[in-house]
């Protein structure tokens, strides 16, 4: 969660992404909009550009899967890190196309790090 004035700072989001891709660039990073709420509400909302701007670092940093949190409409898709073709279609947290096979991809068989689920097999939220 990247709050304003207490962790978006360019430096630090670098930083963040660096310490993940150290770890292992196929853990995705979820930048997520933080909300003023409940018990914190000094701060304002993240603004979707501070996101935005923290994705490139996240890519430059060798992070594979990279995701804005928390914006509706904003990087909700995985694509393959190699040939860059969607591959998980999310709408909210509703998955509507999965063409991940045996956790690689469909297109070009690059490996594909997560655990998923097929669609078939998903159960239908109502």
């Amino acid at each position: 969660m990247v709050v304003p004035g207490v962790n978006d700072e360019a430096s630090e989001l670098t930083g963040i992404a660096r310490v993940i891709a150290g770890l292992d660039p196929d853990i995705p990073w979820h930048i997520s909009r933080f909300h003023p709420d409940y018990e914190f509400t000094d701060s304002a909302a993240t603004p979707v550009e501070t996101l935005r701007s923290a994705y490139t670092p996240g890519k430059n940093e060798g992070l594979k899967y990279v995701y804005i949190g928390n914006v509706a409409g904003e990087s909700a898709d995985i694509q393959c890190p190699k040939c860059g073709k969607r591959l998980v279609h999310r709408r909210g947290f509703l998955v509507e196309e999965n063409k991940v096979k045996d956790s690689c991809c469909f297109y070009c068989g690059q490996s594909i790090g997560g655990f998923f689920i097929p669609k078939e097999s998903q159960r239908t939220r109502r």
